[in-house]
């Protein structure tokens, strides 16, 4: 046999011979088999190396040192990556092994989680013969099984056909009717309400430019140019206007609102290229403290971030406001404020961190490190009390907290001191002196945050827009992107569905929603049944 080149059968007893050849083929079966095993086993090594590489390059993301870590998206990139190459993991290893035991791991499905509302289309699979196999005749269903699985349709585009029949009367020339013609938003337009509110959904909420949306539709057929989208935008954003403003008047009710600035860069055709223009966020979330007022958020767009926009934006509030340390709103404390008395300030501790941790980051500080160990300490106090009434909250501050807060202003004190107030260190340590008593104001009232941590996550997706679109066209742009971002936003922290909300929003514009009932219109009155 060629599998045993070397062996003299003629030494082998006769009767003996054909047991000793099935062991000769076993055994070269069993290596191939083995050899066959060994590269598998080289293959899930080489998988294993790579998933292990993927996991370090993410801890060093999420932990590493500052100028290495990504930012909010590429470390959703990450993640995504690292499920893939699990996933890519767990099939090649199902496919190498295809006749051995599977071992138990989490079924690929998401069962019990799709909404009841979605169609479905059953495909009722019936065995290929109904008869007993004994002849006893057809059997009879006792039972069945039934999956589920998600199955996704690229976006549907359809007409909408209007008919509106003509009747007479055959005995005279005076009988005619017909039905009225629907409101439009966009009267003897092509769109309806709700492709109007998906293109704002999917440029402002989903972060996709007009000219992609029409390269997309382009694929289906539809031809639409940019600036034919960007004429139902702006038709839009008109007349959703009143609705931003009601908006933005309830916020400025509120006893206390978090603001923050981010910038929106804009087209300057002057000088053919783009210019700094600023949306201004004015928020309030009263979440942290069971407070009856839904939270929202209406971004102001303005050339500048010059204070005296924040001073414009905030007319009519009196309140306490939660912010950073941006020298511009200092005008706001002053007695010549105008719009209003001057506001009280509640600086936020997440800053004071920060400017901490870039030194400790950098430069390893032994004294940044203290301070940020300080600071964990006020903020492990404030995660127990979370969500507990103000009352509670102030209580607890002033037991717990406020010692600590002081021992903190101490050792500030006492470094500051000894530190040049021109080193790194010792710039940080002066910024958050000069912030000091706007960093108490927290201790006093049980409604104040210790940080404005809400309103920058409100403004993270503004980042996000800015990134995808590269630059608003224009600063009419610029405010058309922040009011429907505004409503877009506040829709999502109250749990509304934006296109939903959008789409009901528009058509209740056109068919001449009375304005004394503005009110109805805030996405937090929204629902899916109205």
């Amino acid at each position: 046999m060629s599998s045993a080149p070397f062996l003299d059968l003629s030494a082998i007893p006769e009767d003996q011979r054909d047991a000793v050849l099935a062991l000769l083929q076993e055994n070269v079966a069993l290596k191939e088999k083995a050899t066959g095993l060994q590269s598998k086993a080289a293959d899930l090594e080489d998988l294993v190396k790579r998933l292990e590489h993927l996991v370090a390059e993410l801890r060093n993301a999420v932990h590493g040192k500052r100028s290495e870590k990504l930012s909010e998206d590429e470390r959703q990139l990450a993640f995504e990556d690292l499920e893939v190459a699990v996933a890519e993991a767990e099939t090649q290893h199902d496919e190498q092994a295809p006749t051995a035991p599977a071992p138990q791991r989490a079924a690929r499905r998401n069962r019990g989680n799709l909404p009841k509302n979605l169609p479905r289309i059953e495909q009722v699979l019936e065995p290929e013969s109904l008869d007993c196999p004994c002849g006893c005749g057809e059997m009879h269903m006792i039972g069945e099984d039934r999956t589920e699985r998600l199955d996704i349709i690229p976006a549907q585009l359809r007409v909408i056909v209007t008919v509106r029949p003509k009747y007479a009367c055959r005995s005279c020339a005076e009988g005619v009717t017909q039905a009225p013609a629907p409101a439009h938003l966009i009267e003897g337009g092509l769109p309806t309400e709700g492709a109007i509110a998906h293109v704002l959904v999917s440029k402002f909420s989903d972060h996709l430019p007009l000219y992609r949306q029409s390269q997309i539709l382009a694929r289906s057929g539809i031809d639409l140019h940019r600036s034919t989208l960007a004429d139902w935008v702006g038709t839009a954003s008109f007349h959703l206007g009143p609705v931003v403003d009601r908006l933005a008047e309830h916020l400025k009710r509120s006893s206390k609102l978090f603001m923050d600035e981010t910038t929106a860069p804009v087209l300057d055709p002057g000088r053919g290229r783009t210019k700094t223009g600023y949306l201004w966020a004015l928020a309030r979330d009263d979440r942290g403290w069971g407070g009856d007022d839904p939270p929202g958020v209406v971004f102001t767009y303005a050339p500048s971030r010059g204070g005296h926009n924040a001073e414009q934006i905030l007319q009519g509030f009196d309140g306490i406001l939660q912010l950073d340390g941006y020298a511009g709103y200092n005008r706001l404390t002053r007695s010549s404020r105008k719009g209003g008395a001057p506001i009280t300030v509640a600086h936020c501790w997440a800053h004071a961190r920060r400017k901490l941790k870039e030194v400790f980051d950098r430069d390893g500080s032994e004294i940044a490190a203290e301070g940020l160990r300080r600071i964990a300490e006020i903020y492990r106090i404030e995660a127990e009390i979370r969500g507990m009434g103000p009352g509670q909250r102030r209580s607890a501050r002033q037991a717990r907290t406020a010692p600590k807060v002081a021992e903190f202003g101490e050792w500030l004190q006492s470094q500051r001191r000894r530190i040049s107030s021109k080193s790194r260190l010792g710039e940080k340590l002066t910024y958050i002196h000069r912030q000091w008593d706007g960093l108490q104001t927290f201790l006093h009232d049980g409604r104040v945050e210790i940080d404005s941590n809400s309103v920058e996550n409100l403004i993270r997706p503004i980042a996000l827009t800015r990134k995808n679109a590269l630059f608003a066209g224009h600063d009419e742009g610029g405010r058309a992107w922040g009011r429907i971002a505004s409503l877009i936003a506040t829709a999502k922290i109250n749990g509304v569905e934006p296109f939903a909300y959008l789409k009901a929003t528009l058509e209740a514009i056109a068919a001449g929603h009375p304005t004394r009932r503005i009110d109805d219109l805030l996405p937090w009155n929204f629902s899916p049944s109205s």
